[in-house]
């Protein structure tokens, strides 16, 4: 039973988790504005801010388009995991561990769904999967 169900829970965790980046990632494009958001990186100390925002921006964008579909999920879950822990590094790891207070709880559990996710194989309706059944090799 397990077994029939574990590729859907993936499919919906992985979309949920891309639904969750690429908002993140669009923020930092059309409501902050790459602008305010390269501010708030310089502000924090995060090096080379100019660079880290849109690059930052576009991972979670790209990313989350990804682990929605599917596509590149050991890259992209690595990615996005080590964005979290930067995101904890510079930003939250000083809050303590709450989220309510600011700490890195949240990001956390993004750093790690996202990495698990990234090492599963994606579930039903991964993009990764279908190539990997194409590359198979057949007995003849």
């Amino acid at each position: 039973m397990v077994d029939r169900i574990r590729p859907y829970t993936l499919l919906v965790a992985r979309v949920v988790l891309g639904v969750v980046f690429v908002v993140h990632g669009w923020q930092k494009f059309a409501t902050m504005g790459l602008a305010q958001t390269t501010a708030f990186f310089d502000s924090i100390g995060i090096p080379l801010a100019g660079v880290a925002a849109p690059a930052v921006a576009v991972l979670e964008v790209v990313g989350g388009i990804a682990l929605i579909l599917g596509a590149a999920l050991p890259v992209f879950g690595t990615l996005l995991a080590l964005n979290m822990l930067g995101a904890i590094l510079f930003v939250h790891g000083a809050n303590g561990f709450g989220a309510d207070k600011g700490g890195y709880e949240y990001v956390l559990v993004l750093a790690a769904t996202t990495l698990a996710v990234g090492f599963s194989g994606g579930g039903a309706l991964a993009v990764d999967a279908l190539w990997q059944r194409r590359r198979q090799p057949v007995a003849v």
